[in-house]
């Protein structure tokens, strides 16, 4: 059964860092794409950013310069370190994976960002 747990948001403020863990366990994810994705209250869920299973990454044109996604495959963890960050950036944070064109999500962790 696949299992994606998020943890590490919290409140911050404008300025600070966060870094973002995904667990996700249930099977090898180390041919996944991996993908962070946010919702902020009243908005529809985006990308936020992307990681290969060779480590290429990708990164919404918002964060870019400011968050960075990375991979631990011996722990199946992804992570997202987030600096920099803005009011803006407040949202629920998830963590996805798509197999055999099935999407997975975690439950997601809240990230407060005040000015």
């Amino acid at each position: 059964q696949v299992q994606l747990v998020e943890s590490g948001g919290g409140l911050v403020q404008a300025g600070g860092s966060l870094r973002l863990s995904c667990a996700a366990s249930g099977r090898d994810f180390s041919r996944n794409f991996m993908y962070w994705y946010r919702q902020a209250p009243g908005e529809q869920r985006e990308s936020v950013a992307a990681i290969s299973s060779g480590g290429s990454t990708v990164y919404a044109d918002s964060v870019k310069g400011r968050f960075t996604i990375s991979r631990d495959n011996a722990k199946n963890t992804v992570y997202l370190q987030m600096n920099s960050l803005k009011p803006e950036d407040t949202a629920i944070y998830y963590c996805r994976v798509v197999i055999n064109n099935q999407p997975y999500w975690g439950q997601g962790t809240q990230v407060t960002v005040s000015s």
